[in-house]
Formats: C-alpha cells, sequence, structure tokens
C-alpha cells in the first residue's frame, strides 16, 4: 500500500477513514439539534447511517407545526426546527354560533362570535386560542335581550314583587283594569264634547 503524501503511515490513512464512516457527526459538522418550546426531539438514525435524523414531538395539549423529522448532511439541517403549537377545545356558546366551528383550534387561531337574533353578546365578540391553550379574552355569553313590547310586563311583574301576598296582587289587577275602563270612558266623553 503506497503512503499518503503528508502521512507516515497508512495506518494512519485507514485510522482516518475509519474515523469518518464511525463518526459521521465528524463528517456533517450539524450544530445540536435545536430545541423547541413545549417539545423534545429524538435521534432517529442507525448507527450505520451517514446522516443524523431526528424525530420532533410535542407534549400533549399541543400539536407539530412543520416537518417532524429533519436530517443533518454536510453541516446542514435540511428544514428548520418544527413549532408545538397550543390546541385549544372549540368554545362553548350557549345561544350563539362561531365564525369557524371545529372541535379543536391552534395558537394563535381566532374565532368571532355571533349570538343568536334576541340575543346580545356580553363580553369580546372576537377571541384567540393563545399560547397558554386558553381564549383570550375570556369566552363572553350570548344574554336574552327584553323587547320593547314586554315592558309593560316587566313593570307589571316589579308591580307584583312589592305586594305581600297573592290576594293583594288579585285587588290590584282588578284596580288597575279599573283604571283602564275609567281612561276608555273619559276619552269617549271627550270625543262626544268636541263632536
Amino acid at each position: 500500500m503506497r503512503t499518503v503524501s503528508g502521512s507516515k503511515s497508512p495506518v494512519l490513512y485507514l485510522l482516518g477513514i475509519l474515523t469518518l464512516l464511525l463518526c459521521p457527526t465528524s463528517l456533517h459538522g450539524c450544530s445540536s439539534p435545536p430545541r423547541i418550546k413545549h417539545g423534545h426531539f429524538r435521534y432517529t438514525n442507525t448507527g450505520l447511517s451517514l446522516t443524523d435524523v431526528v424525530e420532533y414531538e410535542c407534549q400533549e395539549g399541543y400539536i407539530l407545526v412543520g416537518e417532524a423529522k429533519i436530517t443533518c448532511t454536510f453541516f446542514k439541517w435540511s428544514a428548520p426546527a418544527p413549532q408545538c403549537k397550543a390546541l385549544c377545545l372549540k368554545p362553548e356558546i350557549t345561544n350563539g354560533k362561531l365564525s369557524v366551528e371545529k372541535a379543536q383550534y391552534v395558537n394563535p387561531e381566532a374565532v368571532t362570535i355571533k349570538c343568536d337574533p334576541g340575543f346580545r353578546i356580553v363580553g369580546s365578540q372576537n377571541i384567540s386560542c393563545s399560547e397558554n391553550k386558553s381564549w383570550s379574552p375570556d369566552v363572553p355569553k350570548c344574554e336574552k335581550v327584553g323587547t320593547k313590547g314586554c315592558k309593560k310586563v316587566f313593570e307589571g311583574q316589579n308591580l307584583l314583587q312589592c305586594l305581600p301576598n297573592p290576594l293583594n296582587s288579585k285587588v290590584a289587577l282588578e284596580l288597575y283594569k279599573l283604571s283602564l275602563e275609567i281612561e276608555k270612558l273619559e276619552g269617549e266623553i271627550n270625543k262626544e264634547e268636541i263632536a
């Protein structure tokens, strides 16, 4: 075997080749795989591989966005490290609807809440899935709106609450009915006087 120039022994030359084959990191020279928030990586390549392969996984409640596996070849990772994004469960809106209906949402996804007719929103209409797996601001509520035609009913309910017992309620209703009849008769008398 011929000696390689600059080298005194073929054994050293073979030792260098063996080092390159058995220690692939010296061949590719990539830095340590990037760490990710809310996740981790593990090496998946076999010992005979000339490339480093790492696979990323996320903690429970997070979803992987990007390449799950990246490879180091010739001093460079094949893709940027993926990210672990928070998952938010579908917010429950009684008497309302979401702009986008699905079981889970990924941070920073946002939805708009619209209340059913006859209901109004209490809180923010727009909410976003935050990094801590919750909705920000808090999930609003849809409350019933009183209509104008019901104003007299609400006034009557308030009046009845002031009376001490049901018998007084009946008397109060009869008096109110009598006052309406008197008002009607006075209106008819006024019409006859004008004519």
